[in-house]
């Protein structure tokens, strides 16, 4: 049931159970984008490996979040196991074999696949705001950094970086803002706490160098596959925010390096976003456009993007009008939201005059799912109710061993698993602060180094001679002409009265620094 130059998705069957045809997925509408729904249990994760097997087997690079760890399995070779062969067996699958694919493991904190890093000037003033949850004076605050950083010609690499450009923005906020706006030292307050938070939640093992090339994860194997890059992402699903961010930075990048390249024959690369409405979530509308810019320019650069989530109403209606390739699982309707849900998934599919969409939905069973793809001139096709074919790899994940035998075969080893921290923001501000205290602190020395012809004592106390209250005040005269000539009476006055303050200063420091005890 093979074809060139298409992905087996399964065979659709008749309203009596009886095999109708296979269902495929065209590889030149791979790039239109693409959904997969449904509730949990309902076999979402076989279908998302499903299709990563069949690109990746095209020569399509993948890369997929594993939400549970169960996509791992895709590295190893399948086994035979009763529930497979007789899914084959039913939609009469002849050619179905069992197969291992060429995987790469990422992870941003280091410990189940290579370190995922990119640094805070990549990551950019939006994307930072939407991780910070920053308000509209604290994003306006961000920007400003952003700008000063440029003009300044400071690197921002990491967390630390950024911490520092704040600490001078606090300190410089008045002259600063004449320049760029308003630098309130309330919003840098409330952003370096926030980066604080931040830092608690394993961000700062994002940011960093080296920072991730977006050539690693379009890669091919000597075989012809493409290279499918799991990111583990159980731990990082405690921060959802960060995940969301991270996956949107990606698609970001792959927009703004890949060239234009109209619509292939097969997609250059094909990227899978599980649990997709973190994306959405409290989302603000610009974040949402930004979203909406990339999906529906970045099919031009050849990339194709697949939401997978488990209700079809946690993607914006502006998103979900460019996905064209569309794999409804079983939905839930006991709540008015979930009914609505299904309605919505319903009206979405080209109808079937064979049944009704809403009810099927509500009766599909494991591993079935109403699919609708796009056929000649890139037209959605009638929806199918479809068994979905068996995977070829392993279905559950690999072991830690098998993950680290993987791992150390890896094609980046070596490449990204250790920190690299050249001269940044943080260096450059330091070493700029420190060549300002010492400047500050040599014309401290100068001002109260001892005048020439002093013959007083080293000791001095401010307001008891020996000071400069003997010498005028820089910008003031004795008189209208800048002298005046004193008397013998009063040069004589003075030398009795300096000697009586030199004396009793030296009395008041050895009370203060020996009398005291007692």
């Amino acid at each position: 049931m093979l074809e060139d130059g298409k992905i087996f998705i399964g065979a659709s069957r008749n309203p009596d159970d009886s095999i109708n045809k296979g269902e495929y997925l065209d590889l030149k509408f791979g790039n239109r984008h693409g959904l997969v729904t449904g509730a949990t249990g309902t076999g979402k994760t076989v279908t998302l490996q499903v299709l990563a097997e069949g690109f990746a087997r095209a020569g399509v690079p993948v890369f997929a979040a594993d939400i549970k760890g169960d996509l791992s399995g895709i590295a190893a070779r399948g086994e035979p196991k009763d529930f497979l062969t007789k899914r084959a067996e039913q939609i009469g699958f002849t050619d179905y074999e069992f197969d291992q694919f060429p995987v790469i493991f990422w992870d941003l904190f280091g410990e189940k696949g290579h370190r995922v890093r990119t640094t805070v000037a990549e990551m950019g003033p939006l994307l930072l705001a939407r991780l910070m949850d920053a308000s509209e004076p604290q994003e306006g605050v961000i920007n400003i950094a952003f700008k000063i950083a440029d003009k300044a010609g400071l690197p921002l690499l990491d967390l630390k970086d950024f911490t520092a450009l704040l600490n001078y923005m606090g300190e410089n906020a008045s002259e600063l803002s004449s320049q760029f706006g308003l630098i309130s030292k309330a919003s840098v307050g409330s952003i370096q706490r926030a980066l604080l938070v931040l830092e608690q939640q394993g961000a700062e093992h994002f940011f960093g160098e080296p920072a991730l090339k977006i050539s690693d994860i379009m890669r091919t194997s000597n075989n012809g596959y493409g290279q499918i890059s799991v990111l583990a992402a159980d731990k990082l699903m405690m921060n959802p925010r960060l995940y969301a961010t991270f996956l949107l930075w990606l698609l970001s990048e792959l927009f703004e390096e890949l060239p234009e390249v109209g619509d292939p024959d097969k997609p250059k690369l094909v990227f899978f976003f599980d649990e997709a409405h973190l994306l959405f979530n409290d989302a603000p509308k610009v974040l949402t456009e930004r979203v909406e810019q990339v999906v529906r320019l970045i099919r031009s650069k050849g990339v194709g993007v697949y939401f997978v989530t488990q209700n079809p109403l946690d993607v914006p209606e502006t998103v979900l009008a460019q996905l064209g390739n569309r794999l409804q699982h079983a939905l839930r309707a006991y709540s008015p939201r979930e009914q609505k849900a299904v309605k919505t998934a319903a009206d979405t599919f080209r109808p079937n005059p064979a049944f009704d969409c809403a009810t099927v939905i509500t009766n599909l069973g494991t591993g079935e799912a109403l699919v609708s793809t796009l056929e000649a001139k890139g037209a959605p096709s009638i929806v199918e109710r479809t068994l979905i074919r068996p995977p070829s790899g392993r279905v559950g994940p690999v072991s830690d061993a098998e993950r680290q035998q993987i791992m150390d075969r890896s094609p980046v080893l070596g490449v990204y698993d250790e920190d690299v921290d050249r001269e940044s923001a943080f260096e450059m501000l330091a070493a700029r602060a420190r060549k300002a205290a010492d400047s500050e602190a040599a014309k401290r020395a100068q001002e109260e180094a001892p005048q020439e012809g002093n013959t007083t004592s080293g000791w001095t106390l401010p307001g008891f001679g020996g000071g400069d209250d003997d010498q005028p005040t820089r910008g003031q005269s004795r008189g209208r002409s800048g002298y005046q000539r004193e008397t013998v009476v009063e040069a004589a006055m003075k030398s009795v009265a300096r000697t009586v303050a030199t004396q009793v200063g030296r009395a008041l420091v050895r009370g203060i620094l020996g009398s005291l005890k007692r």
